[in-house]
């Protein structure tokens, strides 16, 4: 099925709403090692739990259960398992090998209950994000604090990680997410391999990309303002921009309604059901998150909403139900100028 023109005319009419947190729902589960491990790596030699995107491989139902969930809820778009399924995030678990593997199994799981789903709701199409997570490591910072210029990575590694994610994954789904950005730099290694990719398969797939304020000092761990942000990757020319994790919708307010105002792209924002309590876990109820997050719908700040860290389905549905009644964002027409940035944004050219 050709999804993504629905999905196009779905969100000039009305906020699209995307899934929930993936992680909260597994964890939930109380899974233990040996069903992170099934049968294939029953024998592994490191511990496996806690490794969800394996899940795809060795409990597919369970991941495939999480997905109908999201969707039962009202999700139009769902994200793939697929947060860590990559060589060098796997490396964690020894499994760097299986990195393709994990996601094209993951993107397999997400198209099959996304395609189920739109066979019963055929006016709501439900579309398939394959996610491509911020991975374990980072270009932009050093590790150790005694030597600023090392790197565990170089460019070229995370783009050769992120090239055979995305190859996995391209069959089965409809678009890409790169998020939970944190490095800028790499986020643009992400860009660079869709991009490789969308040349050799001669098809190009709608972008993505939501980066992460890490704090109230309104930057990303690698230093950037939201407007700075943007001016990095807005040559991609995502279908989206947006911001998700790290903060809670009270704490997200800010940067979502700047970035409305800057960003001549749909905005998404998917903030966490407020922030963690001492124990970790989020107490966020679906309707206090979704009493926070309707006025930037009503504002006009938004075109799509959804829910990271500690959401549920009910959460999703909250927001789904509430959004039903409020128009999407405009997309603005900005001045075209010469933007540039580095950790501030500089901008030459506009009035």
């Amino acid at each position: 099925m050709d999804i993504w023109p629905k999905i196009e005319q779905a969100i000039n009419e009305r906020i699209l709403i995307l899934d929930g947190a993936m992680g909260t729902m597994l964890q939930a589960r109380q899974l233990t090692e040996e069903d992170f491990r099934g049968d294939k790596f029953a024998n592994w030699p490191t511990p496996l739990r806690g490794n969800n995107d394996l899940l795809n491989i060795t409990q597919p139902d369970i991941a495939g259960g999480v997905h109908d969930d999201f969707l039962a809820a009202g999700a139009d778009l769902i994200e793939t398992n697929t947060f860590n399924a990559t060589s060098i995030s796997q490396a964690d678990y020894g499994l760097s090998q299986y990195g393709g593997e994990i996601a094209a199994a993951g993107a397999k799981i997400a198209r099959a209950c996304a395609d189920k789903w739109t066979e019963k709701t055929p006016d709501k199409p439900r579309a398939v994000l394959g996610a491509v997570g911020p991975l374990s490591k980072t270009l932009s910072l050093s590790p150790k604090v005694e030597d600023p210029g090392y790197r565990e990575v170089n460019f070229d590694d995370v783009v050769a990680a992120y090239t055979e994610q995305i190859q996995a994954m391209f069959d089965h789904i409809d678009a890409l997410l790169i998020e939970t950005i944190f490095d800028t730099l790499n986020a643009k290694a992400a860009i660079y391999a869709a991009e490789s990719v969308f040349k050799k398969r001669k098809t190009k797939l709608p972008l993505l990309i939501s980066g992460t304020i890490t704090d109230k000092s309104g930057r990303t761990l690698s230093g950037q303002t939201v407007e700075a942000f943007w001016h990095s990757v807005a040559h991609a020319e995502p279908f989206a921009i947006g911001l998700n994790c790290a903060l809670g919708a009270e704490e997200m307010r800010p940067y979502v309604q700047a970035l409305s105002k800057i960003a001549d792209t749909y905005v998404l924002a998917y903030p966490n059901a407020g922030l963690p309590n001492a124990f970790g876990e989020y107490d966020e109820t679906p309707a206090h998150m979704c009493g926070l997050m309707m006025p930037w719908a009503q504002n006009g700040w938004v075109n799509i909403v959804g829910g990271c860290c500690g959401s549920r389905p009910a959460h999703i549905e909250e927001l789904a139900q509430a959004a039903a009644k409020t128009a999407p964002r405009i997309v603005p027409h900005i001045q075209p100028a010469l933007r540039l940035s580095g950790l501030e944004p500089f901008v030459l050219g506009a009035s």
